[in-house]
């Protein structure tokens, strides 16, 4: 395969960022001077509040009535066979796009060393001391901890990583997390069987994570170049991760104090590029990675220097907090803009320490409810964010005394990210977005809407499938998910919306029961418009919408699409009965104006089918006339 072409994938590293507009807010760096945080250090890991691997009594406390399933599952896996990454899995990246080739037996080791990790800590008898130092030496033989699909950042460009130049991606950054607290707890074990063991995993942390951090600019995720270039996820978890490793590792006060710097520097054009009304536009799914690990990145920063650096109470905070209980729709479902699955999850651990930190009682009782969701909870979690794990032990007994409750407010408006949601008392509950089609993880969706009845999806956003190459290189709008003929929009003369920061939405209008905005500006010259409002209203067990349109020309009829799924079918001129797991709803549209017809979706992506079964549908209604002015009504009902 070309280079070229593999460079094409470097959108990867920031997945499709937005165009927002960058304000210079730097809140960390702000908030105190270097020399100030330079004083302020707490060394020689002296901020780990979490009991010495000696402390038994401690850990038992911490593990609680979790700790015996911590035990049975390294138990399960005492073994355990570490996976090898051959060459070839990371070139079937190149090869076919496939990037589960190399990241399968990548992520099967990285769970069984923190499985092994965590059942050592609470059982603390020392036999899973070999299978990790196993995993230890078999994870640092590894040329790279980077994904074949990042590994593109490289000077050649292509998948097979380099030996002399890491990556330092997510993968590598999450990684070298784990190892971190590996090496903090274990070296005295380790050193008891051979000190090479803790030498080796040290010296490769230092090659691999802290290293690239401090000497390597290449990255865009560590905005490093001009202000405001555009962030995302990748800015705060890969700061967030390789902060710790440091605060972990590093005991010379002037190197962590750069390290520090050099992370508060960064998340800052992260916080300076989002937008700050709260709403993460990568959706709920990344919000565990984006909202939620800018809230731990907060609080181990205050950790380090000994509380100087405090921004837990910046309203910021709270607003991108209390977004993820908004989103959350029923039964798991939730609003599933851009690369998000319908269906999501949320560790009520974090929630609930996020809301806690920042004083959301909103927040905490929807933790509870999630915690509730899972009647037997069986552990904190098993994966490389140890920090996670840890800090849900500490505040597990409060989750689980707090009373459940999920609140749906009934207007819920995010005026820059320009997401509404409406509810009303029948069990309606619509989401629709303004925005544009450079969003984080975008699809081109401007104006869409998903709707709901008693927490069942009738009108949908079918999501994203499996990642693949050409889920972020050049291909990305020829799959068809990505487009707005899929969503529920207008195709207009024949033509959707285009890709870019240029198409966007302009004229929005929020507030209780309505929602309103012109999209025109998200479709490209070709389709000849205007104007065109596109308005929801909700009330009376019925959403209704309109588009309400000006064009230049008429060149071809245009199409109203609605996304579904269930059982579909017309059952007379203007009307379309769907009916999901009980619930029954009617489309109708005028028969005189429109054409009806129905595209069947055949799923044979586990990532879409899992959520939907086998199928969705395309409901198109073409318009009979062509005229330069008109106006489109539809509506929705609860039968």
């Amino acid at each position: 395969m070309k280079i070229i072409s593999l460079c094409l994938s470097i959108l990867l590293t920031l997945s499709v960022l937005q165009a927002r507009a960058y304000e210079e807010r730097n809140i960390f760096m702000n908030s105190a001077t270097p020399q100030e945080v330079k004083e302020s250090l707490v060394m020689d890991q002296k901020w780990v509040k979490y009991p010495s691997y000696y402390d038994r009594q401690g850990w038992d406390a911490l593990f609680g009535q979790f700790k015996d399933s911590y035990i049975k599952h390294g138990n399960d896996l005492i073994d355990y066979q570490w996976q090898v990454v051959k060459a070839t899995d990371y070139l079937e990246f190149e090869r076919t796009g496939d990037r589960t080739a190399m990241e399968n037996p990548y992520y099967s080791n990285t769970h069984a060393m923190a499985s092994f990790f965590l059942a050592e800590m609470a059982e603390g008898k020392g036999r899973f001391i070999d299978p990790l130092i196993n995993g230890v030496f078999h994870i640092c033989e590894m040329t790279s901890w980077t994904a074949s699909a990042h590994n593109v950042q490289q000077r050649t460009g292509r998948s097979l990583p380099s030996y002399d130049q890491p990556v330092l991606d997510l993968r590598e950054a999450e990684m070298g997390h784990l190892l971190s607290w590996i090496y903090y707890f274990m070296k005295d074990e380790f050193d008891k069987v051979d000190p090479e063991i803790s030498r080796r995993l040290r010296h490769e942390l230092q090659v691999k994570v802290l290293d690239p951090y401090m000497n390597d600019s290449s990255f865009e995720w560590m905005a490093r170049g001009a202000k405001g270039t555009a962030q995302n996820n990748w800015n705060v978890r890969c700061n967030c991760n390789t902060l710790m490793a440091f605060m972990l590792l590093e005991n010379d006060r002037e190197t962590l104090a750069k390290a520090v710097l050099e992370s508060m520097r960064s998340v800052d054009q992260y916080v300076n590029y989002i937008t700050h009304d709260g709403a993460c536009d990568e959706g709920p799914s990344y919000w565990n990675t984006a909202g939620a690990q800018l809230y731990d990145y907060t609080e181990i920063l205050k950790a380090i220097t000994g509380g100087k650096v405090n921004l837990l109470n910046h309203p910021y905070l709270k607003r991108a907090g209390e977004y993820i209980c908004h989103s959350f729709i029923g039964l798991d479902w939730v609003v599933n803009f851009a690369d998000a699955p319908a269906k999501g999850s949320s560790s009520p651990f974090v929630v609930y320490r996020f809301g806690k930190g920042v004083g959301s009682e909103m927040m905490k009782h929807f933790a509870a409810a999630l915690y509730r969701k899972d009647s037997t909870p069986t552990s904190f979690g098993i994966g490389s964010d140890i920090y996670r794990i840890f800090e849900a032990m500490t505040i597990q007994k409060e989750l689980a005394e707090t009373s459940p409750e999920e609140i749906r407010e009934p207007f819920v408006w995010y005026p820059e990210t320009e997401f509404c949601y409406l509810s009303d008392p029948e069990g309606l509950f619509v989401a629709a977005k303004g925005g544009n089609n450079d969003e984080s993880h975008n699809h081109n969706d401007v104006g869409t809407f998903i709707l709901y009845m008693d927490n069942q999806p009738v009108m949908i956003d079918a999501g994203v499938g499996t990642y693949r190459r050409q889920t972020f290189d050049s291909s990305r709008y020829t799959i068809w998910s990505m487009q707005s003929n899929y969503h529920n929009l207008p195709v207009i003369n024949g033509v959707g919306e285009k890709e870019g920061p240029a198409y966007k939405a302009s004229d929005a209008v929020a507030k209780p029961g309505f929602f309103s905005v012109n999209i025109a500006g998200a479709f490209p010259e070709a389709a000849k418009v205007d104007k065109w409002t596109r308005s929801y209203q909700l009330g009376g067990n019925t959403l209704r919408i309109n588009d309400a349109f000006t064009l230049k020309q008429t060149v071809a009829p245009n199409v109203v699409n609605f996304m579904t799924w269930g059982d579909v079918k017309k059952v007379s001129d203007g009307k379309v009965s769907i009916s999901v797991n009980g619930v029954k709803a009617l489309l109708t549209y005028d028969p005189r104006s429109f054409d009806y017809s129905i595209e069947t979706i055949l799923l044979d992506d586990p990532r879409l089918s899992d959520i939907w079964g086998e199928k969705v549908y395309r409901v198109s209604l073409t318009a009979k006339k062509m005229t330069k002015k008109g106006n489109y009504s539809f509506t929705v009902k609860k039968l």
